[in-house]
């Protein structure tokens, strides 16, 4: 047992992984510096063989956290900021992403849970049509038995919007996505969860509608507390699994 402590655990990383990964090695090396500004969208997406959305999500990470900036007229740049700096921050999010399954997902609850309240408060008839279209297309996945992670997240980001706090869904672009992906490739749906989680989004909706603040927040609680629930169980599992434990 005490040569498997030895050995680490293998991570897989997505390709917004090794796009953030390069553009980290560029400014390790230099060839990236302070000021410099980064080829176009497309340019990229052709050198790195992947396609625009990676792209668009890595710098879209990589902006929230102060690493790159677009400026109007000018395209996007690498932040004013010292090279020691840039690499420390670069490590943290790619550390952010990998190692910290549960407090990414407790941020999600404190964002999501206020999402609802404030669009329960402030949202409007367009708001509500948005909210109602995005919650209809990820029926019509479901029905169809297809993984329905983007029409999901789309449903939450409605909310967000209708919440009338752009910082919010902001901050909520950065942390969802990898949580709704690594929550299907876990296979935590299972059990019948695809229905109660589609009964749990038209309960939210039902309460937004009606200005329900306290409703909308306890249904988006309850509907967050499963995934919460699995990544405690993810913890305990890492936990054992250092201590050279049996699962």
């Amino acid at each position: 047992m005490e040569l498997l402590n030895n050995f680490k655990q293998i991570v897989i990383e997505t390709p917004v992984d090794k796009i953030i990964n390069q553009i980290k090695e560029l400014i390790t090396s230099g060839q990236l510096k302070p000021g410099d500004k980064l080829p176009p969208e497309r340019k990229l997406c052709e050198a790195l063989g992947v396609g625009r959305s990676h792209v668009r999500d890595a710098i879209k990470k990589l902006e929230f956290y102060g690493i790159l900036k677009t400026l109007p007229q000018s395209g996007t740049v690498v932040a004013g900021l010292g090279m020691t700096a840039l690499e420390g921050l670069i490590t943290d999010v790619l550390r952010l992403e990998v190692k910290d399954f549960r407090s990414l997902v407790e941020t999600r609850v404190i964002l999501e849970t206020n999402a609802a309240a404030l669009a329960a408060q402030n949202r409007t008839e367009e708001d509500l049509a948005g909210i109602e279209a995005a919650l209809l297309a990820y029926k019509n996945k479901k029905a169809a038995s297809v993984y329905a992670v983007d029409e999901d997240l789309m449903f939450h980001l409605k909310i967000a919007e209708a919440s009338k706090n752009s910082v919010l869904k902001s901050l909520m672009l950065v942390i969802t996505p990898d949580i709704l992906t690594n929550y299907n490739e876990l296979d935590a749906c299972g059990d019948g969860r695809s229905v109660s989680a589609l009964e749990e989004h038209e309960l939210i909706l039902f309460h937004i509608k009606e200005k329900n603040i306290e409703g909308a927040t306890q249904a988006m609680r309850a509907h967050l507390s499963d995934i919460l629930d699995f990544s405690n169980t993810l913890q305990v599992e890492d936990f054992n699994r250092s201590n050279g434990k049996k699962r």
